[in-house]
């Protein structure tokens, strides 16, 4: 008693007892049992998230302009129409489970070919006119296409051929994919990298093939074709022939692809024989001009000399047979001397030869013959 009374006077306060081991683990124990359980809580949040997420990335949206194909494994899902997948809100299996190829079959595609146009300097490009022309074609660096030539006459030539003429050209086509399984089976495509869109990644892909197709088709139309009817006359004759070549070999690979249209934009001859050429043509005008206005002429003589009747006429002046008098009667009616008929159909009338006289007074007896085929006139040596 009288140590405690000693410890009270000099204010020191009594030991509490020590704590257990077991006690202090009972406290780690709920701390760390606290803790796992609030972790469990968040990495199911997570997972729920990841979950939601991942099969929300299977909604897939194919554009008004779009079809889809679905690959499961790499291979395309679906069996017959169901193969391909229409405009619209799309739920699939997210990658790599399944994955969605969409190719745009309502775009058209302007793609121009130069390839048959010769070379031209970069100011050229620019619209400057070149301060001299090359004296010759350079067949590496110039293109160009080969015409079928006009057939040479043998009696005025000496040598029977033809001869090609060459024509420099740029052409346009258009085109669209018009079956989308057959384009993704057999056309190459590069693979797509992020932040690429997949209709230029085509684009880019199938411009050497189609190059390559339309330089083919072209060269083995224009060897059908004169220089005139590639440059005045068949213009659109030749881009026809162009296109069905074209459609026939990308039809020959299944490709999918359909060939809208085929323009001739530009088209010209050499220009080392410019001049040339224009003499030419202003020739071959001329030379069409002579035969229009003998034609006129002919067909005005007919008319006046036999008139309703010129059309058996002047079948018979040929040499044909007419069956039948009454074209006889309507122009013994017409004309009262037939010699007069001949002579205006050969004019100058001085220089009739004396065989025509007589065919006209075949002519005249003629008309009162009684035979249904009136075949003696003219003469053959008319």
């Amino acid at each position: 008693m009288t140590a405690q009374n000693n410890n009270a006077d000099n204010g020191l306060t009594p030991a509490r007892p020590a704590r257990s081991a077991g006690d202090e683990l009972d406290a780690a124990g709920k701390s760390l049992s606290e803790a796992l359980r609030v972790s469990f809580i968040i990495l199911k949040i997570v997972m729920i998230v990841l979950v939601i997420s991942f099969l929300a990335s299977g909604f897939r949206t194919v554009g008004s302009d779009e079809q889809a194909l679905v690959l499961r494994f790499g291979k395309i899902r679906g069996v017959g129409e169901k193969r391909i997948l229409g405009p619209g809100l799309k739920l699939l299996f997210p990658y790599p489970v399944h994955e969605v190829v969409k190719i745009p079959v309502e775009k058209k595609v302007n793609l121009a070919v130069n390839s048959f146009w010769y070379f031209q300097s970069r100011q050229e490009l620019l619209g400057k006119k070149p301060t001299r022309l090359p004296e010759k074609l350079n067949p590496i660096t110039d293109g160009y296409c080969i015409t079928r030539g006009e057939k040479r006459d043998i009696a005025i030539t000496g040598a029977d051929g033809s001869d090609y003429n060459i024509v420099h050209s740029k052409w346009q086509i258009t085109y669209q994919i018009d079956a989308p399984e057959r384009f993704f089976k057999n056309v190459y495509v590069e693979d797509v990298k992020p932040g690429q869109v997949y209709f230029d990644v085509i684009t880019k892909s199938i411009t050497p093939l189609l190059e390559d197709l339309i330089e083919d088709a072209v060269v083995t139309a224009m060897v059908n074709y004169t220089i005139d009817e590639v440059m005045f006359e068949r213009v659109a004759g030749v881009t026809e022939h162009v296109k069905r070549l074209l459609q026939k070999n990308l039809d020959k690979i299944d490709s999918g692809i359909k060939v809208v249209s085929v323009e001739l934009t530009v088209r010209t001859w050499p220009r080392q024989v410019h001049r040339a050429f224009l003499a030419s043509l202003g020739a071959s005008q001329a030379r069409q001009q002579a035969i229009s206005e003998a034609r006129t002429y002919e067909e005005k003589t007919l008319n006046e000399t036999a008139g309703d009747v010129a059309e058996e006429l002047f079948e018979v002046l040929k040499g044909k047979v007419v069956s039948g008098t009454t074209w006889l009667v309507r122009l013994r009616r017409q004309l009262a001397t037939p010699e007069l008929t001949v002579q205006k159909l050969w004019k100058p009338p001085e220089r009739m030869p004396s065989i025509c006289k007589s065919c006209c007074r075949n002519f005249a007896n003629a008309q009162n013959s009684s035979s249904r085929n009136f075949t003696g006139m003219p003469s053959s040596r008319c």
